[in-house]
């Protein structure tokens, strides 16, 4: 058997985006930590057994993707509430009951691809933006397997037909289907109008300020006009800076009531939210990511789920107190 030492110098360094890859193949931060964990657990078995005759990154992908096709054999799709139907321009609408128990898109937070991952470099952060997992959710799972190798990682087409087990044919195949569902779900590359850091850092100061302070008029100039706001697990959600300001007034900003704390998300500007309990005290509640075009922000998501602040870096155990 193989040392520690030997399998880890060679194949931890590609843990990082070997994460990212797997979150982008199944929507979900929980599930991708789980397969690639399974991942190296395969990889260490199978050790011995490498011959060298491709890397060893490539040769760990093709572990981590066939780890995933096997895991969405018995796994929807994870949507977000703006893929199960059309949103709403009345913040006066009833609000549909949240529901648990779908499985909903999930957030991944930027600190856990490191710096390296190849998304990142390649596709401008394209590979892991919120609009681009989403759009990879109506994707079939070998689909998204082939369009994420070979799209966002650059892998050939003989070696994505080798790590899959297929013909060369069958690539291209699924690439020119996927390439073809991805266009006709509209635009995934949201980012390219994004401000620049100071207008950025300006915009989501106010922002902060706006939700602390509860004030309303002071989000206007910060909204688009077409603003959308989603919030998993709540189904309805909402289109126009009218109806999202209505919502937000009659509904969540409460003087005091929020704590944000900036973060990243999907190669995007969020938030890890934590919500006022009583005696000083604030409990996790979420994570917001933001997408920003220009100087205001287009959409917020606000994923309503205390269980995704730990992923984020907060021990669920310790409320933060305001002082």
């Amino acid at each position: 058997m193989p040392s520690n030492a030997d399998f880890t110098a060679l194949a931890e360094p590609f843990r990082p985006e070997l994460l990212a890859h797997c979150y982008r193949i199944l929507g979900s931060i929980h599930d991708a930590e789980d397969l690639v964990q399974e991942t190296y657990l395969r990889a260490w078995r199978g050790f011995d057994g490498f011959e060298g005759r491709s890397s060893v990154r490539r040769w760990l992908y093709r572990i981590a993707t066939m780890a995933c096709l096997t895991a969405l054999e018995t796994r929807k799709r994870r949507p977000l509430p703006s893929g199960l139907g059309a949103p709403s321009d009345d913040h006066r609408v009833a609000v549909a009951p949240r529901e648990p128990t779908m499985a909903w898109l999930q957030p991944a937070p930027d600190a856990r691809f490191g710096a390296d991952d190849p998304a990142t470099v390649v596709a401008a952060r394209t590979g892991v933006r919120l609009a681009f997992i989403a759009a990879l959710q109506y994707l079939s799972a070998r689909q998204r397997a082939v369009l994420t190798l070979r799209d966002v990682l650059g892998f050939r087409t003989a070696e994505v037909a080798e790590m899959l087990d297929t013909t060369i044919a069958a690539v291209d195949s699924a690439l020119r289907r996927a390439r073809a569902r991805l266009a006709d779900a509209g635009p995934v590359a949201d980012d390219l109008a994004e401000p620049d850091e100071e207008t950025r850092r300006t915009l989501l100061d106010g922002y902060v300020d706006a939700f602390t302070r509860a004030d309303p008029a002071a989000l206007v100039n910060l909204l688009r006009v077409d603003v959308e706001l989603e919030m998993p697990p709540t189904p309805t959600w909402f289109t126009g800076r009218r109806a999202v300001l209505g919502f937000l007034t009659d509904q969540v900003l409460r003087p005091d009531l929020w704590r944000l704390t900036p973060t990243s998300a999907n190669g995007q500007s969020a938030f890890v939210i934590h919500r006022h309990a009583g005696d000083g005290r604030y409990e996790p509640y979420g994570v917001q990511v933001l997408t920003l075009i220009g100087a205001r922000v287009a959409r917020i998501t606000a994923f309503n789920d205390a269980s995704l602040v730990p992923t984020f870096g907060f021990d669920p155990a310790l409320a933060t107190e305001r002082g």
